[in-house]
């Protein structure tokens, strides 16, 4: 059985607006959503800036004294979800519960949680901590809270595979769906982790930037990037497959017609240095929906801002893409929103859904100093208009996990 694929919903939190459709005015806008890390307890001197969630109001969208009683990764992805299902008017009474599935996986859970817990204990040397200490802190959590709000009893799981954890979720919704295993699937990531422990760990990893420029943070394919900027939120979309959206009389944004997920098995955080598998599985996205490299109008960048990744990125779409590739549009969603670590490729594959729908490109911020080793079209500092039929986005993590989702345009 293969079904088709559409998404019916979606919701999202990020630094740059906390819904999809300030999400989406600011991107295109090009507003970047970094701030000087300030007075914020969070030991770590070399640190100067991060990509907080802004004036979030929980109460908008959920009970703030259930939300209370979760890791923060747990509550944006409670909140994007809420989001998504009232965008996709789904009638809970009229779905087969049984074939509804939710797959939201996070990076790395719920720090806030964990980072609380070890200070209480070094304080007090207490050993008796709350009865929600593990609930809220594994990363199951996320998917778990969402199926018991909605009712979901088909497939659950959370997906975790760093920085392209949610890329992978979505990828894996999406073959349930064309499969025939489910009929609606609430799917994505989330991320909290503007903590100590995460900024120390990648501070010492010297994957972060460590500049005082907000507006030269997070510089991706820029000659002068060195690191990128720890950001938080979440990006939840509603997949179903086209009988069943149709049935329903849903609003269809896009359709997702390829996925692929490769691994480099070379090296624990830095990338195969040629890009083999990370090409090789947008070949494969490409080739699952039956289309040529030069079809494709948009690439919506991995784009870190670290020196290697943003250099072999461009060297992989080059190996797939050829002379097409200097066609392209290729843009960085991180160079506003910073990383969102396990968030990510789900808040990135909403920007490729919308310029899909709106033939609009948001920029990649920042942009000022060409790198001879990235010289695409990356779109600098100004997002274009464009008709975008096909829109990839690309997701890597460490461990040398590469994924890829290939949307095209809805047209009825």
């Amino acid at each position: 059985m293969n079904n088709r694929v559409v998404v019916t919903g979606m919701g999202a939190i990020t630094p740059i607006g906390n819904d999809v459709f300030e999400f989406w005015k600011n991107a295109k806008n090009g507003v970047v959503g970094i701030d000087p890390i300030g007075d914020r307890n969070i030991g770590n001197d070399k640190v100067k800036v991060i990509a907080p969630i802004k004036n979030f109001d929980v109460s908008k969208r959920l009970n703030a004294k259930e939300c209370s009683r979760l890791d923060p990764y747990s509550t944006f992805a409670l909140y994007a979800a809420e989001e998504a299902m009232q965008d996709s008017k789904i009638d809970l009474d009229g779905i087969d519960k049984e074939r509804f599935g939710v797959i939201v996986g996070s990076g790395v859970g719920g720090f806030n949680t964990l980072e609380d817990v070890i200070d209480k204990i070094r304080k007090t040397d207490s050993v008796r901590l709350s009865p929600l200490t593990i609930p809220k802190l594994i990363i199951n959590m996320a998917a778990g809270n969402i199926a018991i709000k909605y009712g979901a009893r088909g497939e659950s799981k959370s997906v975790v595979t760093a920085c392209a954890t949610s890329t992978h979720s979505v990828g894996d919704a999406y073959r349930l769906l064309k499969h025939g295993y489910l009929d609606i699937c609430l799917t994505g990531g989330s991320e909290s982790a503007i903590t100590s422990l995460a900024l120390g760990g990648f501070t010492a990893l010297t994957a972060l930037n460590t500049t005082d420029d907000i507006e030269r943070a997070s510089i991706p394919f820029d000659k002068e990037r060195n690191g990128f900027v720890m950001g938080e939120g979440a990006g939840i979309l509603i997949l179903e497959t086209l009988d069943n959206a149709r049935k329903r009389n849903a609003h269809i944004y896009a359709e997702i017609v390829g996925y692929s997920s490769t691994t480099d098995a070379y090296h624990i955080t830095a990338p195969m240095p040629d890009g083999e598998m990370s090409a090789k599985a947008m070949q494969n996205a490409l080739d699952e929906a039956g289309i040529s490299y030069n079809q494709v109008d948009y690439i919506n960048a991995h784009g870190t801002s670290t020196k290697i990744n943003d250099a072999v990125e461009t060297s992989a779409i080059k190996k797939v893409f050829k002379e097409h590739a200097y066609n392209l549009a290729v843009s960085s969603t991180k160079s506003m929103t910073g990383h969102l670590l396990g968030a990510s490729g789900a808040v990135e594959a909403i920007a490729c859904i919308k310029s899909c729908e709106e033939n609009f490109i948001h920029p990649t911020a920042g942009y000022k100093v060409k790198d001879d080793e990235c010289d695409l079209n990356y779109v600098p500092n100004k997002g274009i208009e464009k008709e975008v039929n096909y829109a990839l986005s690309n997701s890597l993590g460490f461990g040398g996990h590469n994924a890829v989702l290939l949307f095209k345009k809805w047209r009825g």
